[in-house]
């Protein structure tokens, strides 16, 4: 019988690029190259959403991913030191269409599983940064709109949901089975998105077509509901108060918080 021969892995992998140097970290430009990006610039925008994400947590962003420079080949340049958790992060923030960011996030999927961290895609990470800029959003409209003549928020607020939803928030978290103020935590990606996309359009349009007064504010916020409610029926199939409701995202803070004292207890133990 002949013998088997295993067949060893001769790339590198992502453990082989750890450095210990009073943290254990990665050079983002390493990470780079190992997603499949061929320079800083394009893999600064990953870096950004990252550090977006990172706030939204309440991470120190500057404690995880730290300026710093490197030289290569006799060359002095601006690199990052990213923990873990960093790097965990930035690939999940990673173009999914590229194969080595796929393959990225299925390597820390398997990895994550002893950290109790069972967020396996980006998906999670979207809704987090989508709920941060819908928050501020709603602060950019109310201020537009207060300029504009708004002096019933409520009112105002609600005729954007009776458009979309065709009813207003509190019968919409009724619905739910929600508590008060809790309806935008259990939101998918695509419904968090377009309310977003209503809040930015009803602002864009009070400002462009200077509308004033109560009345025409309300109405304007309604018809924008009305058009966003038809993107949505049309595209999705389904009626925006019948979209699926997702895990809580106080949860998901939550996990990946823990998630991260998990890996940075680890690697500390490690060393």
């Amino acid at each position: 019988m002949a013998d088997i021969v295993e067949e060893q892995n001769v790339n590198p992998s992502f453990e082989d690029f750890k450095n210990e140097n009073g943290i254990t970290y990665w050079w983002a430009s390493d990470l780079m190259k190992m997603l499949g990006y061929t320079n800083m610039k394009a893999f600064q925008k990953v870096l950004d959403r990252a550090t977006k994400a990172l706030v939204s947590l309440n991470i120190p962003h500057y404690e995880n991913i730290i300026v710093n420079q490197r030289e290569v080949a006799g060359q002095i340049t601006q690199d990052f030191k990213l923990t873990r958790f960093a790097c965990y992060i930035a690939v999940m923030n990673g173009d999914p269409k590229k194969l080595e960011v796929a393959q990225a996030q299925s390597y820390f999927a398997q990895q994550t599983r002893k950290f109790e961290l069972y967020i396996q895609d980006n998906t999670e990470l979207e809704r987090l940064l989508i709920r941060e800029e819908l928050t501020e959003g709603n602060k950019s409209l109310a201020a537009s709109a207060k300029q504009a003549g708004v002096t019933n928020f409520a009112n105002f607020h609600n005729a954007g949901y009776v458009g979309m939803y065709n009813m207003k928030s509190w019968q919409l978290e009724k619905k739910r089975s929600l508590k008060k103020g809790k309806l935008m935590d259990n939101m998918g990606r695509t419904e968090l998105a377009a309310n977003l996309f209503r809040l930015t359009q009803t602002e864009e349009r009070i400002k462009n077509k200077k509308i004033k007064g109560q009345s025409k504010l309300e109405q304007t916020h309604y018809l924008v509901g009305k058009e966003v409610r038809k993107i949505i029926i049309d595209n999705v199939g389904k009626l925006p108060e019948n979209l699926p409701q997702e895990k809580q995202l106080p949860d998901v803070r939550k996990e990946l918080k823990q998630g991260y004292k998990k890996m940075n207890k680890e690697d500390k133990n490690s060393k």
